[in-house]
């Protein structure tokens, strides 16, 4: 009776196979099935406990999350193709196989290094989001860019490995369309590369203080199309990344020190001697500040109603409260000295002159 049901099953035939062929062909690729789920199992747990051992953290962290992307499909159509060798099949089938498992390969293969690039960016985002902003910025950037460049390649060879397509004909015949998609696409793409320009480039990271023509605030995210700064009054200021670039910019965050130029005026009533005072107070008031020294003071204009002096010295701090703390002290100091000296603050006067003359008056 055995031998009956396995001479039924040599001449049994399926698909131009016989059955035993087929069972063959089945038991195949259910080891090869087992055996590729027990390296994904084994291998994860090797990844965790092992390579901690060798390499740093984030490898560690980077090959286990690349390894846990190995998806159950792929290790089905592997077992499929390899469970298939032991059948016999017609040229175009065979063809068709081979082209269908370099697909599936290719397709795992750009799964396998996007998901290294997610694991290595999220550890790199966590270890210096803190301290470097602006290089999680850049990273996201360029993982990014990396992602549509490897979304491209493996669209062109799963293309290439289709029988009867041509991958030349393809793009040539798409060069048009992607024209027109460019130029629908073009403001989304000038504000990706400007993106990566800001990133590359650096002119300004998050946590900075700038000023974009009238608008100014501290960088709060720097995006892949816009860029937003938290005003001095509190609301959330929105930019392109393209029209930030083309903007006259001034970063203050990396100012390493402060340039301050004044005016004072002073009444056309006094006297000589005491204007030459007047630059040498300024002086002795910056000398019993700290963080400050001394450029140059001088009698600068004759103004429409005061004699105008112009102050220059410098902050060597940033911090734009310090600096208003020090041009206080300077503004209360002068004050003081001006009062003690009797020298007078001028301000906008008229004086109107009444010249009466006898042959104006009128008779009784």
């Amino acid at each position: 009776m055995t031998t009956d049901f396995f001479g039924n099953l040599e001449n049994t035939t399926f698909l131009g196979n016989a059955l035993d062929r087929w069972a063959t062909a089945c038991a195949v690729a259910v080891m090869i099935a087992l055996a590729l789920w027990l390296i994904r199992v084994v291998g994860r747990r090797w990844a965790r406990r092992e390579l901690r051992r060798r390499f740093v953290q984030k490898t560690v962290h980077a090959l286990t999350t690349t390894a846990g992307s190995i998806s159950y499909p792929f290790i089905a159509a592997v077992s499929a193709f390899v469970g298939s060798r032991v059948l016999e099949l017609s040229d175009t089938a065979s063809l068709w196989r081979r082209s269908a498992m370099v697909m599936l390969l290719i397709i795992q293969c750009g799964v396998w290094v996007n998901a290294f690039l997610t694991a290595a960016v999220r550890r790199y985002e966590r270890q210096h989001l803190e301290q470097n902003a602006g290089k999680v910025t850049t990273a996201r950037a360029l993982v990014f860019m990396g992602r549509i460049f490897i979304v491209v390649l493996v669209v062109l060879a799963v293309l290439d490995n289709i029988p009867g397509v041509d991958v030349t004909t393809l793009i040539t015949g798409l060069g048009i369309g992607g024209i027109a998609v460019a130029l629908a696409l073009q403001n989304i793409l000038s504000d990706l590369f400007a993106s990566l320009s800001i990133s590359l480039d650096r002119p300004f990271s998050i946590g900075d203080f700038i000023i974009v023509d009238n608008f100014l605030g501290t960088v709060d995210h720097i995006g892949l199309k816009t860029t937003r700064i938290r005003s001095l009054g509190g609301e959330q200021l929105i930019f392109s990344n393209n029209d930030l670039l083309k903007s006259r910019i001034r970063n203050y965050k990396r100012m390493e020190q402060r340039r301050v130029v004044f005016g004072v005026g002073v009444t056309y009533q006094t006297p000589p001697s005491k204007l030459r005072k007047i630059p040498d107070i300024f002086k002795e008031q910056l000398d019993q500040l700290d963080d400050v020294h001394f450029d140059r003071a001088h009698f600068k204009a004759y103004g429409a109603y005061s004699l105008d002096f112009e102050f220059v010295y410098y902050v060597h701090s940033a911090d734009y409260n310090r600096y208003m703390d020090i041009q206080q002290a300077i503004n209360l100091g002068l004050y003081e000295e001006f009062e003690k000296e009797g020298i007078e603050f001028a301000y906008p006067t008229q004086t109107l002159y009444m010249d009466r003359n006898e042959s104006d008056v009128l008779p009784d």
